[in-house]
């Protein structure tokens, strides 16, 4: 696992295997030109695809945000459910990945920080 340290990391369901790794796939570039602009920085799913950053479609995350119309959410519940979904992606890729990042906190969500202790 490339979390420091290792934490819970949860599943998302109600989309299919392709959106998933579509997403994924989205997530792990961003994070990579983080990283490469940003190096020692902490960030969040927000910091990536939330403010400026927000509007997601045409991107594979909408299909959070229609799981969440899909199953009947407002408007806002599925903003902020579809906003939750990102942040186990995100962090499943990063558990995943060969990189190191350390977990923390930033404001009241996880925030993680590359630290490259790797072999």
């Amino acid at each position: 696992m490339a979390l420091i340290p290792e934490s819970e990391v949860r599943d998302v369901f109600g989309i299919t295997e392709e959106q998933k790794a579509l997403i994924k796939a989205f997530l792990q570039g961003a994070v990579y030109s983080w990283v490469k602009n940003r190096m020692g920085e902490q960030f969040a799913a927000r910091d990536l695809v939330g403010g400026e950053n927000f509007e997601w479609e045409g991107t594979p995350l909408y299909s959070l945000y229609e799981k969440h119309i899909g199953a009947g959410k407002g408007n806002d519940e599925a903003i902020e459910a579809a906003g939750k979904d990102v942040g186990w992606l995100m962090k499943a890729i990063l558990s995943e990945d060969r990189r190191h990042f350390e977990v923390g906190r930033s404001g009241l969500t996880a925030g993680y920080r590359w630290v490259g202790n790797e072999p």
